[in-house]
């Protein structure tokens, strides 16, 4: 493979921007510096012209459900992930509620095997919890495992952990870092039957999140806090949706010294409650969608420190399945080819700095999963890369969309930066047109 040199980037990279060169030979940055065209490593390259864009770390996103095995209609590894590619996101780490459920250390293998053959970006999946495979989640492998799912609240694919004492268990004895779905489930189930009682069969959309509301999910998180804290656990809570929760972390010490963590996602930064009028089940997510309020929170959160990483919890249904009434119609929605370039949004209009964006999906990805060689520009790290416009606006519409499931949320929507190139372990995975295969491995972790 002849090297490839993309010049005259802005790198925006670990708080700096930077307008240079990047050298990319074999799998590896091998140079990042002015005129590297004229270096004798730099002979034969193929040339990339980055004049007028940014160059960023591949995005790394800690929270997909691309459902292959099982629910294979909806979604599949080959198709998500290519999705994922033409959005700027070079790894991603897949959820265990699949058909069957991930929860032996063979069926966690059988989904690692199937993404080597078909994944066009690197990839990791989590192994799942339940109440009864206690002896299966402590044989995970820290170092080639991203991590262990622990359901707090039921969502699609029910796999719940409400036994009190197999929950204290998993949280004193895992062996690396436990990722969090948390919402108190008593309390949903009292405000869906409320719910029921008002509205029959007929619950709008908008009573999503009273019914999945601020109570369900503090008292969820807390509990979750207050279990890491007794058992000194490696936590991180996911897709944080409410103004409350956020004063359960930390921002006054390092993510190095962080034991507990939590993760924002695109869709709880992007819609509020005031959204159900016009995109109803389309935005239906577990957690819900809350008010304008949390939204404000989130995003401050994100330069406080009190977030560390933003990911898309990326779910996809098919529209059918979506089309059907409040207590039919699942939860989730796609999200990944639009996730980066929705962030740039909050850069667009004064939320965030453009440093914020590597460092929220990439760099503090890496470190907090403690990935091996990976979501930084520098020199030695592979080449995980992607090239935006920053000025190139377009609009999300049905013909450009690459899931499977083929609707987004962000139907309509004009985005004002297009993602043209992506590099995966210094291949061009996306060439602004087409997916190429053949670059994608699995990740690996210093742990």
């Amino acid at each position: 493979m002849n090297p490839t040199l993309i010049e005259n980037a802005l790198i925006v990279n670990e708080g700096k921007e930077q307008q240079a060169d990047v050298l990319i030979v074999g799998e590896t940055i091998a140079a990042i510096g002015p005129k590297l065209r004229e270096t004798p490593a730099a002979a034969g390259a193929t040339i990339v012209n980055g004049t007028g864009h940014w160059l960023f770390p591949g995005c790394i996103d800690d929270q997909v459900h691309f459902r292959e095995p099982g629910l294979t209609h909806k979604g599949e590894i080959a198709t998500e992930s290519a999705a994922a590619a033409a959005g700027g996101i070079t790894s991603f780490m897949e959820m265990p509620n699949t058909v069957p459920q991930a929860l032996t250390q063979q069926l966690l293998q059988d989904k690692y095997d199937r993404a080597a053959e078909v994944s066009a970006v690197n990839y990791s999946f989590f192994m799942g919890a339940s109440n009864s495979n206690l002896e299966e989640v402590l044989k995970t492998d820290p170092k080639t495992v991203c991590g262990i799912k622990v359901f707090m609240g039921s969502s699609t694919g029910n796999m719940l952990v409400d036994d009190r004492e197999t929950l204290k268990r998993i949280f004193c004895e895992a062996p690396t870092i436990l990722a969090t779905h948390c919402e108190d489930e008593d309390t949903i189930r009292r405000n869906l039957a409320a719910a029921r009682e008002r509205y029959g069969d007929n619950v709008p959309m908008a009573q999503h999140p009273i019914i999945r509301n601020e109570e369900a999910c503090y008292k969820s998180s807390s509990l979750a806090v207050e279990l890491a804290e007794a058992c000194g656990t490696r936590l991180h809570i996911l897709h944080i949706s409410t103004e409350k929760e956020l004063g359960l972390f930390r921002n006054d010490i390092p993510l190095a010294e962080k034991k507990i963590t939590a993760e924002a996602c695109i869709h709880h930064l992007t819609f509020t409650d005031a959204d159900y009028a016009e995109k109803g089940s389309h935005i239906k997510w577990n957690p819900a969608v809350k008010t304008a309020a949390d939204r404000a929170a989130i995003r401050a959160a994100l330069t406080s420190g009190r977030i560390d990483v933003v990911a898309t919890d990326h779910a996809p249904h098919t529209l059918a399945e979506k089309s059907q009434g409040y207590f039919d119609a699942p939860s989730g929605g796609p999200l990944v080819q639009h996730a980066l370039v929705a962030m740039l949004e909050l850069v667009h209009d004064g939320h965030l700095a453009l440093t914020d964006v590597p460092r929220l999906m990439a760099h503090q990805v890496a470190e907090l999963f403690d990935i091996a060689d990976r979501g930084h520009v520098r020199v030695g790290q592979a080449a995980d890369l992607v090239l935006v416009a920053p000025d190139e606006p377009w609009t999300v519409e049905r013909p450009s969309l690459r899931y499977k499931c083929g609707w987004s949320p962000f139907e309509g929507k004009r985005f004002r930066s297009a993602v043209k190139r992506t590099w995966v372990n210094g291949q061009l995975v996306f060439d602004g047109e087409r997916i190429h295969l053949g670059a994608a491995k699995r990740l690996t972790f210093n742990r």
